[in-house]
């Protein structure tokens, strides 16, 4: 059942927070069910930092389900030109975004549910969280074979995987979460999670690939309000609390003090890319011009998400040597992102030489090197 009350009615009625806020009170209540009203990735990944840093979870459970708009979204300590295409996201306008959970990356869009159980350090248990979304599942299709793995997986038939883990645990509060595929969109699935950059050598933690299912291929009856429901049904049960599902804004700082300021972070170019663990890129390819094949070396070392050390290696005489050293000297510093490339190198080409010949050239290395972003 989904109630639309005041949050922060409800949570006087359940929990205290780590640091003073009006109006918040603690009492003997052990659970709260909650759902985001919002689709856009940043505000509910704040949700989960909100909770994490504020709430007191001693002896008390809450159950946070949401869903986005398209988005890949990568772990803590991942490396998003080697986890994705972004060239595709960038066409298609699919978000990306960095948890601070570990763990792999993923593809959100709203045929996807994300399901986050906060508890206590001490009660944090993951299995069991996956063991209360298999009931729920069976509860709704017996005839489902679907199973926990030991690496925290859901399996759909023993092949398929339909949710993937990640965790954070705190001081005191951790959160366990993970994705359950519904209806999600499986090819733009396997176009975004499949990265086209060659050469990347970094010690950023790699996905593992899986074959993938929706429950709604299995069984087209199946929405993600009824499975959601279903989950709150067996989270209630399993607690002992009221099968009432509560409606949040994220946005809403009456409700959540701050909040507004953990979107911003969550969005910004230095936490979602400059949070990249060090690595180079060290590739060739062939470029063609007037019909001849060229070979072209580069080697781009990058930390924080900025090109620290830049090398390009061009056919002799195809480019004046001064030229080529101006773009990687330009190029140092400046984040691997194809458009701040592309204002530097217009800027560059209207300070080189008049001459349409250079011109032609300098742009092709340009477009070049930007697919390597």
């Amino acid at each position: 059942m989904v109630i639309l009350l005041s949050l922060k009615n409800c949570f006087q009625l359940h929990y205290g927070l780590k640091i003073p806020a009006a109006g918040f009170r603690c009492s003997a209540n052990s659970g709260l069910i909650i759902q985001s009203v919002s689709s856009d990735i940043y505000q509910n990944l704040a949700v989960e930092d909100w909770v994490h840093d504020n709430m007191t979870l001693e002896d008390r459970h809450v159950l946070f389900m949401w869903r986005n708009s398209p988005t890949v979204v990568i772990g803590r300590h991942q490396n998003p030109w080697q986890e994705c295409n972004l060239k595709i996201m960038r066409e298609k306008n699919i978000k990306l975004a960095r948890r601070r959970s570990g763990g792999g990356t993923v593809y959100h869009d709203l045929g996807n549910i994300n399901l986050t159980f906060f508890t206590s350090k001490k009660k944090y248990e993951r299995m069991e969280n996956l063991k209360l979304v298999v009931r729920a599942l069976k509860a709704l299709r017996p005839q489902f074979d679907v199973r926990a793995t030991e690496r925290y997986d859901l399996l759909l038939n023993g092949n398929f995987k339909i949710s993937g883990t990640a965790a954070k645990l705190g001081r005191t509060v951790a959160y366990h979460h993970c994705t359950l595929l519904c209806n999600a969109d499986r090819f733009l699935l396997s176009s975004v999670l499949k990265s086209p950059y060659k050469g990347i050598k970094s010690n950023a933690t790699p996905s593992m690939p899986a074959l993938v299912k929706n429950l709604f291929e299995e069984d087209p009856s199946l929405t993600c309000e009824i499975v959601m429901d279903a989950i709150a049904a067996e989270y209630a049960r399993c607690h002992k609390i009221d099968h009432c599902i509560t409606l949040i804004n994220p946005g809403d700082e009456t409700v959540f003090p701050g909040i507004n300021m953990k979107t911003k972070e969550l969005q910004t170019w230095d936490w979602i890319y400059g949070k990249t663990p060090k690595f180079s890129i060290r590739t060739c390819f062939n470029m063609v011009y007037k019909q001849s094949l060229l070979e072209v070396k580069v080697d781009i070392q990058v930390k924080h998400g900025r090109i620290e050390a830049c090398n390009i290696d061009l056919p002799e005489q195809w480019l004046p040597p001064a030229m080529c050293s101006e773009l990687e000297k330009n190029l140092t510093g400046s984040k691997l992102c194809p458009s701040e490339t592309a204002a530097l190198a217009s800027t560059l080409l209207r300070v080189c030489p008049q001459n349409y010949e250079l011109h032609s050239k300098w742009s092709l290395l340009c477009e070049t090197v930007m697919t390597l972003m």
